[in-house]
């Protein structure tokens, strides 16, 4: 899914990471293959978000997706794999 600036916001305020910059050459494949995302780069690779529906509290909240890992020490090239639901869920609405 595409974030807005207060999803992005709250996303990164719960799960650490840098979020693949619009400019970026790799966006427009990356977006050919895997659909309009907001991509998420942290140490374990590349990730997106995807809807996981409502939490208990009826929060919308969201839950990082793995699609590729680093395939060196230097975090340099990322070997891609199957989507991996990786079970960190994100709450994309204010708790109140």
């Amino acid at each position: 899914m595409k974030l807005n600036s207060k999803q992005l916001e709250r996303t990164l305020n719960q799960f650490e990471a840098e979020v693949l910059p619009e400019n970026h050459p790799a966006l427009e494949q990356l977006s050919g293959i895997y659909g309009d995302h907001t991509f998420l780069l942290d140490g374990g690779g590349l990730n997106v978000l995807e809807p996981a529906g409502l939490s208990e509290a009826e929060v919308q909240t969201g839950e990082i997706v793995s699609l590729a890992s680093w395939s060196d020490a230097t975090l340099s090239s990322l070997r891609p794999h199957e989507p991996e639901r990786t079970g960190v869920l994100v709450s994309l609405e204010p708790m109140h």
